[in-house]
């Protein structure tokens, strides 16, 4: 059995690997300081991991 990663975050695991609120979040995001969501349907929305995780490492590199 393989143990698959998914490669969708939802806002609360976004928030967790950041250690930032929601308004922060959309605050970045507004600024494109910030991986944008992605629409999967009407009411549903996410971001990649890959991303997040990008955009924590430039944030370690940067410290």
């Amino acid at each position: 059995m393989s143990h698959y990663r998914c490669a969708f975050l939802r806002l609360p695991q976004v928030k967790e690997m950041t250690c930032l609120s929601k308004s922060s979040i959309y605050r970045l995001m507004d600024a494109g300081d910030f991986p944008k969501q992605i629409l999967l349907g009407a009411r549903s929305v996410v971001w990649i991991r890959s991303d997040i995780e990008d955009w924590c490492s430039q944030k370690i590199s940067a410290a």
